[in-house]
């Protein structure tokens, strides 16, 4: 658009103004002139005028820029003069358009006022029209509106009613998910103000009522759970004793199988059938997740995991999962105390079966529970748990003084180990406390079987044992393998042995069974060593010592001394059993127990037995043996049927080796007679040598012949009893009187300085004590060592003989 022409009376001013302006500019220096252009080409170019500025007010000369701006903007009027001049013709021809303008708009106008008229009485009723139309859609909208939200108000009740409806019948998850549907798809939509503020209030309410509700459940769960998990362990652990019986008869068949085999009684063949113990405890693998329960059990999961799955819905799980651990593990730490009022040994049980139902409970909730407790928080439990049942068990065994209560705890404790290894648990640490009582156990078993040793020594009577029925047989005989025939006798029997013997056996064969029973399961597989190194010292300084004191302090009288020998022999064949039975026990094979076989363990008390009855018989016997003093040393003529006291000893050891020999064992009546007869060959000897004898002739070396010759008949008349070789033992126990009286009869007594024939013939006899007897004979009539002191007499040769053997004897000593 072009300028607007300037006023009348603004265009004469500029003029006037711009006469005046180069008068002024007229006026002024060369120098002012160069400040002036720089100043107006500084404006021009848009530049800061500051430095201007300070400048004129530095040389005090702020009026010359002043007069300088001056007249730059009178320059610059000039211009927009000229400027103004050459648009205002322009300017004039606008304006006269504009005016020729009016008329028309004038007219348009008046055209447009009719026909707006027009319009308006046309539209009037169309538009009176229209109008109803829109408040009748109005209308119908809000009533489309209402029925919407009545329809949603009367959907949004029935909900609340379902709701209600699963919170009355405890189905806690639906009504929560009832909740959720309101509170998602209602509560924002829903055109009641009144609705809504009580959907907001109530919907906390209702799961804080829920949480409540189910948190009780949970809370009676808990409670529960502890019973349950007590009778479960007791079932658990009893199906692990039941199963462990089942093994122990199997191994017993086996054992029974391998011993007729070994033996070759009979052709027997075994099929050992194992029953299937699986599943009664492990449960279906595929237990369902709501429930988790176990019917042969008899313990439910369902609360656990409805509780677990209502706090997911509520959006709770962590806490939930941090409440079930806590007080889960509150639970374990209240089963680790033992009560001091009642004696561990009837609450071990109790104890332990609590422990193993927790964690077999815990296992299941690791397996089918969905997360709820993690593996490594199961495995801290059982550490905890470990440590404490071991500690519990160091106190324990440390106080107690019996064995068999030491015995029932460790049975317990390794069925609790067999029953925890099957879900998974590590049980080494409780058979380490176990096998590190081992020795104190045994010491415990050993001190109750010396009580039970000494009570049934104390209550023998010295009788042999009467057997009326074959189990009684069966009970004291063959349950020990001390039958000398496989041949049942006919009843009633009269054993050899007395009571003794079986009481002692039952008490050692208990050891073993009980000594094997605690090396059994204990996590140590060859344990037989163990077992027979005890019961070596259970026989050789238990029962071994039991039996030297009864010998020393309770044995009266040759019959109890003989019943007591005869034990012995018993007890030997005992011994064999006892050794045996342990190795079937471990579980090794009889041979390896064979081979390792030492000497009996109860030598010390059979060699005391036999000594004492030997020692009784030799002081019978020397009761007839001083007889001998009625010897007639220098008779005319020898005793053809023997003297006198060597028919009593005959007549007394026939008696004796009739009575002895129904119970005695042959080699135990061969060494005591043995003994015997060694004795009476002594005293021969001795009687010979003694002082009482001053001197004797050929003659009563004759009858001393013949006694001898009647003890070696004696003993060839016990051959059938003994072998021949132990009939010659029993003749050679009357060696020394026998090679003294040959040599006191010889011809050629000087055969005793050859030593080849001493060695053969003379080997026992003591040269010292044959001088001095040789220098007591005397027999004027054969001449035969004649009167030593007779120089001017004819010698005998045999005489001659031995007069050089004793002076060769004398020189020698």
């Amino acid at each position: 658009m072009a300028p607007s022409p300037l006023p009348l009376k603004e265009a004469q001013s500029t003029r006037s103004r711009r006469k005046v302006a180069p008068a002024a500019a007229d006026g002024g220096d060369s120098g002012d002139k160069l400040e002036q252009l720089l100043l107006s080409s500084a404006i021009c170019n848009g530049e800061d005028l500051g430095p201007f500025v300070r400048k004129a007010f530095t040389s005090s000369r702020p009026e010359t820029l002043l007069h300088h701006l001056r007249h730059f903007a009178r320059s610059k009027e000039s211009e927009i003069e000229e400027v103004c001049k050459a648009h205002y013709q322009d300017f004039i021809l606008a304006v006269d358009d504009l005016r020729s303008l009016l008329s028309d708009v004038d007219s348009l106008k008046s055209s447009l006022f009719d026909s707006n008229s027009r319009l308006q009485s046309v539209a009037g009723p169309l538009l009176s029209s229209l109008d109803s139309f829109v408040e009748a859609q109005n209308v119908s909208k809000n009533v489309d509106f209402a029925l919407t939200s009545v329809i949603s108000c009367i959907k949004l009740m029935e909900l609340c009613l379902r709701a209600n409806h699963h919170l009355s019948n405890g189905s806690f998850y639906m009504a929560l998910k009832c909740v959720d549907s309101i509170e998602n798809v209602f509560q924002v939509k829903t055109p009641s103000s009144t609705l809504k503020r009580m959907l907001e209030r109530k919907i906390p309410e209702i799961r804080s009522h829920i949480e409540r509700k189910i948190s009780k459940e949970f809370g009676d769960w808990l409670v529960e759970i502890r019973v349950v998990s007590r009778n479960l362990g007791q079932l658990a652990i009893g199906q692990a004793s039941a199963a462990r019986q089942r093994e122990e008869d199997l191994r017993m068949k086996q054992r029974q199988a391998e011993e007729q085999s070994r033996l070759s009684l009979r052709d027997c063949v075994y099929a050992l059938e194992e029953e299937d113990d699986e599943g009664g405890l492990g449960g279906d693998e595929n237990d369902g997740y709501s429930n988790g329960n176990n019917g042969l059990l008899g313990f439910d999961l369902t609360p656990l995991y409805r509780a677990y799955h209502i706090h997911q819905t509520l959006g709770l799980e962590d806490r939930f999962k941090q409440y079930y651990f806590e007080n889960r593990r509150l639970q374990l730490t209240s089963d680790f105390q033992v009560s001091s009022m009642t004696p561990f040994l009837e609450s071990h049980q109790t104890f332990f079966a609590q422990i193993a139902g927790f964690f077999i409970v815990e296992d299941r909730v690791l397996r089918t529970g969905g997360g709820l407790i993690s593996k490594m928080e199961v495995e801290n439990l059982w550490e905890t748990a470990v440590s404490k049942m071991c500690s519990v068990l160091e106190d324990q065994f440390s106080r107690m003084q019996t064995a068999n209560h030491l015995l029932l705890i460790k049975d317990y404790v390794s069925l609790l180990g067999v029953t925890l290894r099957r879900y998974g648990y590590p049980v080494d640490a409780l058979l380490d406390v176990l096998s590190k009582h081992r020795d104190k156990y045994h010491e415990l078993l050993l001190s109750d079987c010396r009580k039970q040793i000494a009570e049934a020594l104390a209550a023998d009577k010295f009788e042999q044992m009467l057997m009326k029925k074959e189990y009684e047989y069966s009970m004291n005989v063959l349950s020990f393998q001390i039958q000398t025939s496989d041949i049942i006798p006919a009843f009633p029997y009269v054993a050899p042995f007395s009571s003794t013997v079986p009481d002692c056996c039952r008490i050692v064969r208990s050891f073993i069974e009980d000594s094997v029973s605690f090396m059994s399961y204990g996590g140590q597989l060859d344990f037989y060593d163990v077992v027979k190194k005890y019961l070596d010292r259970l026989l050789s300084e238990v029962l071994d010592g039991a039996l030297l004191k009864l010998i020393s302090s309770s044995v009266h009288g040759v019959s109890q001394a003989m019943q007591v020998a005869a034990n012995m022999a018993v007890l030997e064949r005992a011994c064999d059993f006892f050794f045996r039975h342990a190795a079937q026990l471990s579980g090794i094979p009889l041979r390896m127990a064979e081979r390792g076989r030492r000497q009996f363990p109860l030598n010390k008390a059979r060699d005391a037995a036999e000594e004492m009855l030997s020692g009784m018989l030799k002081t019978k016997v020397d009761g007839f043996m001083t007889l001998i003093e009625n010897v007639n040393w220098m008779t005319d003529e020898p005793s053809q049927g023997g003297n006198e006291y060597v028919n009593e000893v005959i007549i007394y050891l026939e008696t004796l080796v009739s009575t002895a020999q129904q119970i005695l064992p042959p080699q135990v009546l061969k060494r005591v007679l043995q003994d015997v007869l060694s004795h009476i060959s002594e005293k021969i000897v001795g009687a010979l040598l003694g002082d009482s004898v001053k001197r004797f002739n050929v003659n009563a070396i004759i009858g001393i012949d013949v006694d001898i010759r009647l003890l070696e008949s004696f003993a060839d008349n016990l051959a059938p009893l003994f072998s021949e070789g132990d009939a010659n033992q029993l003749k050679n126990a009357l060696a020394e009187s026998r090679q003294l009286i040959n040599l006191l009869l010889s011809n050629h007594p000087e055969n005793f300085l050859n030593p080849v024939i001493r060695e053969r013939s003379y080997n026992t006899l003591d040269h010292r004590k044959l001088v001095t007897i040789s220098e007591k004979l005397r027999d004027p009539s054969d001449r035969l060592f004649g009167t030593f002191g007779s120089r001017a007499a004819r010698q005998n040769p045999k005489k001659k003989s031995l007069d050089a053997l004793i002076k060769r004897l004398k020189d020698v000593s």
